[in-house]
């Protein structure tokens, strides 16, 4: 299976026994959108909610942070994802959530594919939609942290002087240069220093499609990112970075996702912060 799907396969194969679909829809709070009542509202055949915000560490204080192995091998099983299965991932979100979702899977060596276009291409194409709120049959699976994949505050924080790898923010220009202040209570505006600046959404057709692997590696070269040399991906709060990994992804190289992001770094009194243009 490959990492990004079209609507024509998943409809080809929504009656394979081995096949699990995940709505990971998630919005921020300030959208005022309730994702469990839409995806009840309907769905794609077969499919169940991934929700970001309780498959998160319930210990921590910043949001949607990735859990523990024990927690996210229960919660998935919950979901009738067991070891040998096929997982799709889609979404509804104009910040494309499936990509967190896909980067949580693959955190913990589960593999996965995104639903290129997500709802609104299957919608659009008035293909067979679902009402309700389906209970799976739990299945066990079994899980291997990734870690490479994962970076926290004081690995972001030695690269700052190392410069192994480079830093890519998915953020918003004016959230990056600091002309836009921060929502969140607490945070100084701006980036990290030494970071690039390529919006999610650059990387997206207006139907919502990605666009082409030629398309989406020149997006990294026009801001000075080697996409052969590691990359640390950040955003807000480790949501829309997932964006930056799964493009890369699709270019053939893995990329690091900083969960904490601008939320935990723009907090935090000990870190530099930067403001401007890359």
């Amino acid at each position: 299976m490959d990492a990004l799907v079209t609507t024509q396969w998943l409809a080809g194969e929504l009656s394979a026994p081995d096949l699990r679909i995940l709505d990971a829809t998630w919005f921020l709070p300030a959208e005022g959108r309730d994702a469990a009542a839409e995806f009840a509202a309907g769905h794609i055949p077969g499919a169940v909610f991934f929700d970001i915000n309780a498959i998160a560490d319930p210990s921590s204080s910043l949001p949607t942070m990735l859990p523990s192995a024990e927690q996210f091998a229960a919660q998935i099983g919950a979901l009738g994802i067991g070891t040998g299965n096929r997982v799709v991932l889609y979404d509804n979100a104009p910040h494309h959530t499936a990509t967190r979702a896909w980067w949580m899977l693959r955190s913990f060596g589960i593999d996965a594919a995104i639903l290129d276009g997500g709802l609104a291409k299957w919608k659009a194409e008035r293909r067979p939609l679902l009402s309700g709120r389906p209970t799976p049959s739990p299945a066990t699976i079994t899980v291997r942290p990734h870690t490479a994949l994962i970076r926290t505050l004081d690995q972001v924080k030695t690269n700052l002087s190392s410069h192994a790898e480079q830093i890519v923010d998915a953020r918003s220009a004016a959230r990056f240069t600091g002309q836009e202040a921060e929502t969140r209570p607490g945070l100084s505006s701006g980036h990290i220093p030494g970071s690039a600046n390529i919006p999610y959404s650059s990387f997206f057709n207006p139907d919502g499609t990605w666009k082409h692997v030629p398309t989406l590696r020149l997006l990294f070269e026009d801001e000075g990112i080697e996409v052969e040399r590691p990359v640390i991906a950040t955003c807000g709060s480790g949501i829309s970075a997932a964006v930056v990994v799964f493009a890369l992804h699709l270019l053939g190289h893995p990329a690091a996702l900083y969960d904490g992001s601008w939320t935990e770094w723009g907090a935090d009194p000990s870190t530099p912060k930067a403001t401007g243009a890359a």
